[in-house]
């Protein structure tokens, strides 16, 4: 492994112990829609990552996606992450919540009132979420007004205060993999023809209005944005992702003092060269291989200053201990990802008890 790893880092206002950074990965075990002792544990043996981005959190209630998941829009949920957060730093770590809101990729299952999921337009994803039954179609979504995105855009804004007063370091801003932020700046998605849509500065709004809102409110070196612009997941159209991600980063260019830009290689890495070149920042880079981390060597040879990766510290929670003695991974059980008990949760073995 390239030994640049294992180097010391600086985000915002942080300096990372290493560049071994865990990406955020939906887990469904937030029952009651806040994490609990089980969760604490999960993300405390890894707290040796240079930096844990956690599962996507709601930002409000119409903001959740799937079954079981977190939030950071009220007081209860507040409390009980400070007991996630307090164990990550009683173990030397840093911890970020990823604030998602899912917009069209919901159902109205997950909603008390029953009413359907948001998006930019009324385009349905095409395709289907976990109810906890079975699986069901995603519903075209309710079109947002501009109203509505506003409020949307200071929900934002709370969960990532709230965020900060849960014990976190910072916030990562979930603008891939065709969630809300991702479905205003495609165009397959995104069909409106007012202030946020009809060419590629115009969809790129909401988004820069997020990270605007976000680092007024708990500081820019303690907000971070993902992105995935060659990624197809969700049911996400990009008719020209270069023009579209030019736009984006060229009006994020007064936020380049942000704690970091992640970009996800879902869907291929050939986009990231324009990235790096566009983003004068702090650049994550999350290879998106698996197991297979020569991606991850190939990503800091080629400018990135730190690599997120999901299955591997999924599976081996002490990753970093892993690489450094050249040990074999353990592999990821796929049947344990979403929801359940500790099984395939916290009960991977370290390398010692191996």
């Amino acid at each position: 492994m390239n030994e640049s790893l294992f180097q010391p880092t600086k985000i915002g206002r942080y300096e990372a112990a290493n560049r071994l950074f865990m990406a955020p990965m939906t887990r469904s075990r937030a029952y009651g829609g806040r994490p609990d002792a089980l969760v604490a544990e999960y993300y405390a043996q890894r707290a040796t990552a240079g930096l844990i981005i956690t599962e996507g959190v709601q930002p409000n209630v119409r903001g959740q996606g799937y079954i079981d998941t977190p939030g950071l829009h009220g007081p209860e949920q507040v409390e009980a992450w400070k007991a996630v957060t307090g164990a990550v730093h009683e173990r030397g770590g840093l911890v970020f919540a990823q604030i998602m809101h899912a917009g069209r990729i919901g159902h109205p299952s997950l909603y008390p009132d029953g009413g359907l999921p948001v998006g930019p337009s009324p385009v349905a994803s095409g395709e289907s979420l976990f109810d906890g039954s079975g699986m069901v179609p995603h519903p075209v979504p309710r079109e947002l007004t501009v109203a509505e995105i506003q409020e949307v855009v200071d929900d934002f804004a709370v969960a990532a205060g709230n965020a900060i007063a849960a014990g976190f370091d910072g916030v990562e801003l979930h603008g891939a993999n065709g969630y809300l932020i991702n479905q205003f700046l495609a165009d397959g998605s995104n069909l409106r023809d007012d202030e946020y849509g009809g060419d590629a500065e115009r969809r790129s709004r909401f988004a820069i209005e997020v990270v605007d809102a976000v680092a007024d409110t708990i500081g820019a070196d303690r907000t971070a944005l993902r992105i995935s612009p060659s990624n197809g997941y969700n049911g996400i159209v990009q008719s020209d992702p270069v023009e579209q991600y030019t736009a984006l980063l060229e009006g994020l260019r007064h936020r380049s003092d942000l704690a970091f830009l992640h970009t996800a290689q879902i869907g291929g890495a050939e986009h990231t060269p324009l990235v790096r070149e566009l983003w004068e920042g702090t650049l994550v880079v999350n290879p998106a291989t698996g197991l297979d981390l020569s991606g991850a060597d190939t990503a800091l040879g080629r400018g990135a200053d730190a690599v997120a990766l999901g299955a591997a510290w999924l599976a081996n929670p002490d990753l970093d201990v892993r690489l450094r003695a050249g040990a074999p991974l353990n592999e990821p059980d796929a049947a344990t990802f979403y929801g359940g008990d500790h099984s395939g949760y916290t009960d991977y073995p370290h390398l010692q008890s191996a």
